[in-house]
């Protein structure tokens, strides 16, 4: 299929790798050109502006980081996209901003689902990534193809958008409890005077364990945090999700912790390094 990635950061460089590694006749576009130009040497076409790259596409991904950034670009796109032309909301924007980002589609007339993503940029780029998506059934069916070549599932949300994003924001929560809370256990076990990798030998194999686990803690034990999720990036989910818990009443206890340990982590230089990150909030030095 001819597909068009707006917006190649980590995620989308590496789906636009998938693509292409499946037959896919992809274009790329990004803001700042240096992101997208690498992908000209794996075989995509780099487009100059989001007008032309959506000129010929079947399908139109939008990865992108924030709703101020889908809005941007769908202003400058969505007129010049062939009419039949599905477009694809893979950015995790929170329940107001996809409200938006419906609206604006309705303004437009494009046809509008979304496949979220779960995974970070490994799983992106070998096409691994679980896809959590959300819309009329006949249009996820027609874009089939194009959620195979990224993902190694496809979670059904549900037939509205918006439902894609309900379940990426609950995915999302427990993806930062479980990665703050491997780094509190480390540094409480450390603080205690042991060997903190034993408690992920304590763990492994048991009714408790979490592969996650195992990879962020294995990261902070090494000090290690190449980003393959930016710890902000998470932040700024962690603050979709309290949004959205607070609008619905449910409690923010946890979710408002979650906000200040990651927020300290990023305050002490980590927001560009891996979630794993989160860990250094833990200690002091």
């Amino acid at each position: 299929m001819r597909v068009t990635v707006l917006g190649t950061g980590a995620m989308g460089a590496g789906v636009a790798q998938s693509l292409l590694r499946e037959g896919h006749e992809v274009t790329v576009w990004n803001r700042s050109p240096e992101r997208a130009a690498p992908l000209g040497g794996h075989g995509a076409t780099v487009a100059t502006d989001a007008a032309t790259a959506v000129e010929r596409a079947e399908v139109v991904l939008l990865t992108l980081f924030d709703t101020d950034a889908v809005v941007d670009v769908l202003e400058q796109a969505a007129g010049d996209a062939p009419t039949d032309a599905v477009w694809v909301q893979c950015s995790t924007v929170g329940v107001e901003g996809t409200e938006t980002v419906v609206q604006l589609a309705e303004k437009y007339g494009i046809t509008l689902v979304e496949a979220m993503m779960l995974g970070t940029k490994a799983p992106a780029e070998q096409g691994k990534l679980t896809m959590l998506a959300a819309g009329p059934a006949e249009v996820l069916e027609r874009i089939d193809p194009v959620l195979r070549a990224i993902g190694a599932k496809t979670v059904r949300a549900g037939a509205r958008v918006g439902d894609g994003t309900a379940l990426k924001l609950a995915a999302n929560a427990w993806i930062a409890s479980i990665t703050a809370a491997t780094g509190q256990s480390l540094a409480v076990a450390r603080a205690l005077g042991i060997d903190p990798a034993l408690f992920l030998q304590a763990i492994d194999g048991t009714a408790s364990d979490s592969a996650y686990a195992h990879t962020k803690g294995e990261s902070m034990l090494a000090g290690e945090y190449s980003a393959q999720f930016a710890l902000d990036g998470l932040r700024k989910d962690i603050g979709l999700i309290t949004d959205s818990a607070r609008a619905t009443g449910v409690s923010t206890t946890l979710l408002d912790a979650l906000g200040r340990v990651y927020a300290d982590a990023s305050a002490a230089g980590h927001g560009s390094d891996d979630i794993a990150a989160v860990g250094t909030a833990f200690t002091k030095d």
